[in-house]
């Protein structure tokens, strides 16, 4: 029975730091597909040093450039991963079983969430919340209802597979933030698209109550949950501080919602 192939889809723009880390975790893979919007470092030629087939095209957004990625894919099967993601070696092995038994699956699956662990500070945050953070990234390139891709949205796209889906065993990681500087950055642009998000849906708290709830009272209160009844103050230092900037996070979306709503910009 033959073994079904592996493709792996990447999006990059001066990712020399952590590029090949994620690169080596996926050596097993029979092509990586690396889709660069302009970097300036080593992303490249880190790229290509793993023998990836690598991309240069212009910034069109999360899901549309990822999409390019995976339209570039020849693989059955496609592997989404950020720059700075990691495959643990036993998830490695969990989807180097998937492909050499695949033919033979009855019924037919299409995709499989994988459990991400987030690295904040170099720790890796077990509670609060954020572990297992379910995210679906593997799935069949064709499926009945054509080629997968993700959803067009601003920020928080997510692919969508028609067929059965299920769930690996193994984690994946998230090393995106070593340092504050680099959170507090991805905070900022985050809330900006996230505000854009809000305000396109018209909830941009016109009133003053409604002011009030967004920008202060959730922000307070989605804290005490995820820290408090969600055992966040079990991750440490490096829990609080993620989830006490987690919670600021939203109050500049709802906030940057406002702004925009005002006419006030921040919706480029």
């Amino acid at each position: 029975m033959p073994r079904s192939t592996l493709s792996v889809a990447i999006i990059t723009l001066n990712e020399a730091d952590n590029l090949a880390r994620t690169l080596a975790s996926v050596r097993f893979a029979d092509e990586i597909v690396v889709v660069d919007s302009g970097s300036t470092d080593r992303t490249v030629e880190i790229a290509r040093s793993f023998g990836a087939k690598v991309f240069s095209e212009h910034w069109k957004g999360f899901a549309l450039q990822k999409n390019s990625a995976i339209d570039h894919c020849a693989g059955t099967w496609v592997l989404s991963l950020d720059a700075d993601e990691e495959l643990t070696e036993e998830l490695q092995a969990e989807i180097r079983g998937m492909l050499e038994t695949d033919a033979g699956t009855a019924p037919r699956v299409d995709g499989y969430r994988l459990r991400l662990r987030h690295v904040f500070l170099g720790r890796w945050m077990r509670y609060g919340g954020y572990y297992p953070d379910m995210k679906l990234r593997l799935f069949r390139r064709v499926t009945s209802s054509g080629v997968a891709h993700f959803t067009d949205r601003p920020v928080h796209e997510s692919v969508t597979v028609a067929g059965r889906v299920e769930t690996m065993t193994k984690d994946f990681l998230h090393h995106g933030y070593p340092n504050l500087e680099i959170y507090l950055e991805h905070m900022n642009r985050y809330s900006t698209l996230g505000g854009r998000i809000v305000a396109e849906k018209g909830k941009v708290s016109r009133s003053l109550p409604a002011f009030l709830w967004n920008v202060v009272l959730v922000p307070k209160l989605t804290f005490v949950w995820n820290y408090f009844f969600r055992l966040g103050f079990l991750d440490g230092r490096e829990g609080l501080l993620l989830h006490l900037y987690h919670s600021a996070y939203i109050s500049w979306k709802y906030a940057k919602a406002w702004q925009i709503g005002r006419g006030g910009g921040g919706g480029d």
